[in-house]
C-alpha cells in the first residue's frame, strides 16, 4: 500500500504534466493584421505641449522616427489616417515628472496644410488626400497657452490601428518607453519594433 509519500509526488508530477502544455503555450506577439500593415502615418502625440527649453524636441524626434522606418524599408510613410494601416504616437521625454510647456499648438502638419512660419507661413505642393475626422494631423487653430505637463519622463514610440477615425483613442497595438528611445540615429524604439515584428513572423511561420 502506497504510503502519504508516494501518493503526494504522483500528484505532484500528474499536475506538472497536465499545467506543462499551458506553460509552453506562448502568447501571440502581433496579430496577423498587423504583420500585413505596410503604411504607416508618425504623428506627434497631439496632448504633448511644446517644452520651453527644447522647443523642437518632438519635431526633430518624429524626424528621426520616419528616418529609421524608411531606411527598414518595411513601410511606406502615409500622409494621414484614411491611408495609414498604423499610426505610430511618439513622444520626447523631459527626464522630469513635470515641466513647464506651451499647450494649444497643433503639433502635427501635412501636406496640402498651410503652415506659420517666421517669413509669413508657408504650404506644401503635395496636396495628400483629405484628413479623417479624427486624424491628429488635421488643421486646428492655434490656442498657445501656458501649461504644467506631468507624464513619463522617458521618451515613448505608441503603435496603433490606423484608418479609423479616433485611431489614438483605441487600445494601443504595442508601445516601447525607455530613455533615449526616440533618439537619432539609432533610434532604438524602431529597432525594437523591428526586433518584435520579426518574433510575431516566427511565430506565425511555426503555426499556420
Amino acid at each position: 500500500m502506497p504510503n502519504h509519500r508516494s501518493l503526494a509526488t504522483t500528484f505532484l508530477l500528474l499536475a506538472c504534466c497536465l499545467a506543462a502544455p499551458a506553460k509552453d503555450k506562448k502568447k501571440i506577439v502581433l496579430p496577423t493584421d498587423i504583420l500585413e500593415a505596410r503604411t504607416v502615418l508618425v504623428v506627434i502625440d497631439p496632448d504633448a505641449g511644446i517644452a520651453l527649453d527644447a522647443p523642437s524636441a518632438n519635431r526633430t524626434a518624429e524626424d528621426a522616427v520616419e528616418t529609421a522606418l524608411r531606411n527598414w524599408g518595411r513601410f511606406t510613410l502615409a500622409n494621414d489616417v484614411s491611408s495609414a494601416d498604423l499610426v505610430i504616437s511618439i513622444r520626447k521625454g523631459s527626464g522630469k515628472m513635470a515641466q513647464q510647456t506651451i499647450g494649444g499648438i497643433p503639433n502635427n502638419r501635412r501636406p496640402g496644410v498651410y503652415q506659420p512660419a517666421d517669413s509669413g507661413g508657408t504650404a506644401d505642393a503635395s496636396r495628400g488626400t483629405p484628413t479623417a475626422a479624427g486624424d491628429p494631423t488635421r488643421p486646428q487653430a492655434p490656442d498657445p497657452r501656458p501649461q504644467l505637463e506631468v507624464g513619463p519622463t522617458e521618451d515613448m514610440f505608441v503603435v496603433y490601428r490606423g484608418k479609423r477615425d479616433d485611431a489614438l483613442d483605441r487600445p494601443a497595438v504595442w508601445r516601447y518607453t525607455a530613455k533615449d528611445a526616440l533618439r537619432s540615429p539609432a533610434v532604438p524604439a524602431v529597432d525594437e519594433f523591428r526586433k518584435v515584428i520579426a518574433e510575431a513572423e516566427k511565430q506565425r511561420a511555426a503555426n499556420p
